[in-house]
């Protein structure tokens, strides 16, 4: 199999289960103002964002001679569980001959889950599978895990782009390194201490700034399609935390006997939202609650224009901001955004929040 997969995030954590398995793998190009106007094209019209630009990324990868599609499946109200057989149907009538191999929720269909296990382990025994899976396990949170420093630290490089090079470095070295469990832990600690020797400035706690950023999975998480929001935040002098990782999506949908449930942030949501709506939408009201409490000083929401699970949350942000006294401003994104626009709402938004916390202190 010449196996691909969406491009969302760290693609690295993909690509090496792909790799050690020992698949040949397609890594589809990093999506483009190309990779949009391929998904727009042959997207129906009201489709949202993330299939428009995951479906360009498909025909990009399989014109680049991949045959397997890897992915993960959706459930509830989200268009998102439908993503798959659209996608197929597309493709098909494009006179592309794929396979798509979708990972539902393991206590969704169970069987199915392990049947795909068994397409991907190949000749590996079970043993090799498992600790390829363990092994990109810990890959998953040493890269969210270094890249969350980066977007934290960012705001008080001396020089612009520090943190960014150095991050791009460690990336690149999990790429063409990191064969074994160990290779991770050895890289995670040597990428550790070459961030903490990026030059920095001393700045008041008094004076920082902190911003959560929560909304839909793909588009807090691929920076492509998001303005770079992590980045131009951290340029305006704020500490970035994003509510949604690859690390920690794997662990909200493992079991709860792993201990890695997010009921208490779901729990939060529950005053507001007393129903699943599809998407990450408790996660997402859950996580605006939990910032407040955590000192942050305000939120971006993020959501694809026409998602309805987002929609929803839009609908409810204006009550939980006045309830908890926490600034949240939502953007919505498709192939239509004005970058100039919500940059300049952005930029005014850093301004309202410098204001609030002046204030605050000098009372």
């Amino acid at each position: 199999m010449k196996i691909t997969f969406p491009y969302m995030g760290s693609t690295i954590v993909y690509y090496k289960i792909f790799e050690l398995l020992g698949h040949q793998v397609i890594e589809p190009p990093r999506p483009s103002q190309h990779t949009i106007n391929l998904g727009v094209k042959y997207s129906p019209e009201f489709a949202c964002f993330p299939y428009k630009v995951i479906l360009g990324s498909y025909i990009e990868a399989l014109e680049l001679g991949a045959d397997t599609i890897v992915t993960s499946g959706g459930n509830g109200p989200c268009r998102a569980g439908y993503y798959n057989e659209v996608h197929r149907r597309t493709l098909q009538s494009l006179g592309y001959e794929v396979n798509i191999i979708v990972f539902n929720s393991i206590f969704e269909d169970i069987g199915q889950f392990w049947r795909n296990l068994w397409l991907l382990k190949g000749k590996n025994s079970w043993a090799k599978l498992a600790g390829v899976l363990f092994t990109v396990y810990r890959l998953a949170h040493a890269v969210d895990h270094l890249q969350t420093i980066v977007e934290q630290k960012r705001a008080y490089e001396l020089k612009r782009g520090s943190f960014t090079k150095v991050f791009e470095e460690i990336t690149e070295r999990f790429h063409k390194e990191a064969k074994t469990l160990a290779d991770v832990d050895r890289i995670y600690r040597e990428g550790l201490a070459m961030l903490t020797a990026v030059p920095r400035k001393d700045v008041p706690e008094a004076q920082k700034l902190r911003i959560g950023i929560v909304g839909e999975i793909f588009v807090v998480m691929e920076s492509s399609i998001n303005m770079n929001i992590a980045e131009v935040m951290g340029n305006l002098g704020c500490e970035v935390t994003r509510s949604m990782c690859i690390s920690k999506w794997v662990d909200h949908n493992l079991p709860n006997f792993f201990g890695k449930s997010n009921s208490k942030i779901i729990k939060a949501s529950r005053q507001y939202m007393e129903i699943e709506i599809g998407g990450h939408e408790n996660e997402n009201v859950g996580s605006i609650i939990e910032y407040k409490y955590l000192g942050f000083d305000g939120i971006i929401h993020l959501m694809p224009f026409a998602c309805l699970p987002e929609l929803v949350t839009q609908s409810i942000t204006p009550q939980i901001s006045r309830d908890h006294n926490i600034p949240v401003l939502t953007l919505a994104l498709d192939e239509q955004s004005g970058i100039a626009n919500n940059l300049t709402r952005l930029e005014a938004f850093v301004e309202l929040l410098r204001s609030k916390k002046l204030h605050k202190e000098i009372a």
